[in-house]
């Protein structure tokens, strides 16, 4: 049982801004910066690509209400959505959940991007792999 289990269980108190019957959304208590919003499923997987599609639908229709809602409270008028998965990206927690980091002047999320390039053959490749697998 993570953390984010035991707060969709009210075991543990939160800081909560919206709760419906899929998505529960909180202040994130070590925040990056002001205004940090955690959202989470309440459907417990680990990762993204596990979720049901009801799941994804419910935090779909909710994340743009939410970073709205982020942007007024704290006047910020940008912000990044991080979602990670697994420990090689990142994740600490293992219960899927999407931050909501507004930036406000230098506090807010520092992104690194180490762009590399993409030939005609991997891009073919790639594509015909992931049709396949959405067809799947």
């Amino acid at each position: 049982m993570t953390i984010f289990s035991k707060i969709i269980a009210g075991d543990i108190p939160c800081h909560r801004v919206y709760e419906d019957a899929h998505v529960i959304a909180f202040l994130d208590i070590g925040p990056v910066s002001r205004g940090h919003l955690l959202v989470v499923p309440k459907e417990v997987k680990a990762q993204l690509h596990e979720l049901s599609d009801e799941s994804a639908a419910a935090i779909g229709r909710v994340l743009p209400r939410l970073a709205r809602a982020v942007l007024a409270a704290t006047g910020a008028t940008a912000y990044n959505i991080l979602q990670n998965n697994g420990a090689l990206a990142h994740q600490a927690v293992m219960h899927v959940h999407f931050h909501i980091i507004p930036r406000i002047g230098s506090a807010g999320l520092g992104v690194g991007w180490n762009s590399g390039t993409l030939s005609a053959s991997d891009a073919s490749e790639l594509v015909t792999n992931m049709q396949a697998a959405l067809h799947a």
